[in-house]
């Protein structure tokens, strides 16, 4: 099999070769390019020593040295160059007490997760594949290197990450690797929030998002995400709905776009509903006040995962207004803007749509209307530049200063006074008209 490298991987491994070292791409790319996809990266693998590589190319710099890994910097580009090595024993289930260098690349192999994984390729000897890589590409299958109870034993972030490229290829994952992972998912809890983080929003943004379902079939998420296990367990005997909370949110997932926020919210817009269910006489499923609910366990979660302060602020924001329902009207829908926000609107109009689709036929032609309607009146607002939140009025607190108003938190209740009354009619958005009005909201 012929893999096309681009020139300055080739040119990379080619100096190594003319120097007497064997050199490949490996992993992931090499991966990538037989399914006809772009690698994010090209990793090369070689037999040089770290002190050897550094000594052939004129820009280089550590990037995980103890590990054998050197960037080398080629016009302008950054490469990861790391020697051949043999991970010793595991002692936490996260990382070797130490690494020993070899230079034979099948122990190198040996070493790396799953098949698909672990094939090498240079124009000279072309695919290395000691581990039936390429015929589990073929089977479209995630399978282990060797024993699967020693991979997840090495480092459990395999046993989330098996999940993870079943979700962004489409795979199946091989019974014996299942196996593996129900007995040790428990291991998962020996590694550190960010890592987990990593593996669970490119899950999230995958092709396949419903492979949160596997994951927690498999026991993964009772041990990362138990919250999710709760809303897998609670049913939903309401007109609206046709699954469990969990499912509907896995459907959710699946009519929302790729997007790190957008996912996450579906992920935890309803997650208060198992502390929010009642029953009634009539033995149908009521969730009031699930929303406040849901934001507070998606702060929680949040925190505990280790997000950046500006996705937690907006998930946040967008599951607490996931449910907020307004009528295709223009001033309900100025409110609303003003309300979340107008850069967030467009995508609470997003939750709210995917929402909807993930629930039953009950009605839906008649929430889809709706969400038409507001959609159109959004647009309507944005192109006759209506006003509708501070930064957008014709004045500003220095003109109410200027006017005679006394600096301080009155300047802030009149400007929050005036764009109140111009949300209720822009027209009103006018300096003559607010500067008027200012006597009599004093």
């Amino acid at each position: 099999m012929q893999i096309v490298l681009p020139d300055k991987v080739r040119r990379i491994i080619q100096v190594l070769q003319a120097n007497g070292y064997e050199a490949y791409a490996v992993g992931g790319c090499v991966r990538d390019r037989i399914l006809g996809r772009e690698p994010e990266d090209w990793d090369i693998t070689t037999s040089a020593s770290p002190k050897e590589t550094k000594s052939l190319f004129a820009r280089t710099f550590d990037t995980g040295i103890e590990h054998g890994t050197v960037s080398v910097l080629l016009d302008g580009e950054t490469f990861e160059v790391t020697t051949y090595r043999i991970d010793g024993k595991y002692e936490d289930g996260r990382r070797p007490g130490e690494v020993r260098f070899t230079r034979s690349l099948s122990e190198d192999l040996l070493r790396r997760d799953f098949t698909i994984n672990a094939m090498a390729y240079n124009d000279e000897d072309g695919l290395v594949d000691l581990f039936g890589g390429l015929e589990d590409i073929g089977r479209r299958t995630i399978r282990c290197v060797g024993n699967p109870e020693e991979r997840f034993s090495e480092d459990a972030l395999r046993i989330l990450r098996a999940v993870r490229f079943a979700s962004q290829l489409g795979f199946t994952i091989a019974e014996d690797t299942k196996e593996a992972i129900r007995r040790l998912a428990p291991n998962l809890r020996k590694i550190s929030a960010e890592r987990i983080q990593t593996e669970l929003v490119k899950l999230l943004v995958s092709p396949h998002p419903e492979c949160i379902r596997l994951a927690y079939e498999l026991g993964i998420t009772q041990v990362i995400l138990p919250e999710f296990d709760a809303m897998m367990e609670t049913k939903q005997e309401t007109p609206h709905h046709f699954c469990s909370v969990g499912e509907h949110t896995i459907h959710a997932l699946s009519h929302i776009a790729p997007d790190k926020t957008l996912r996450l919210t579906m992920l935890f817009h309803d997650m208060g509903k198992p502390a929010k269910k009642t029953v009634d006489e009539e033995q149908v499923a009521h969730f009031k006040g699930h929303a406040p609910v849901s934001r507070q366990m998606a702060a929680d979660v949040m925190h505990r995962l280790k997000f950046d302060n500006d996705t937690l602020r907006k998930v946040e924001k967008l599951v607490y207004f996931h449910d907020y329902r307004i009528p295709a009207e223009i001033k309900s829908v100025r409110r609303t803007m003003n309300k979340i926000g107008v850069e967030l609107f467009p995508d609470y109009m997003q939750v709210r749509r995917a929402d909807t689709l993930a629930q039953s036929d009950y009605q839906r032609e008649e929430k889809l209307a709706n969400l038409d309607g507001i959609e159109r009146l959004y647009q309507e607002i944005l192109e006759s530049r209506q006003c509708v939140s501070l930064k957008d009025l014709a004045v500003n607190g220095s003109d109410l200063i200027k006017a005679g108003v006394e600096p301080g938190p009155k300047v802030g209740e009149i400007l929050k006074a005036l764009l109140e009354e111009v949300i209720e009619e822009p027209k009103r958005n006018t300096v003559e008209y607010l500067l008027g009005r200012v006597g009599a909201i004093l």
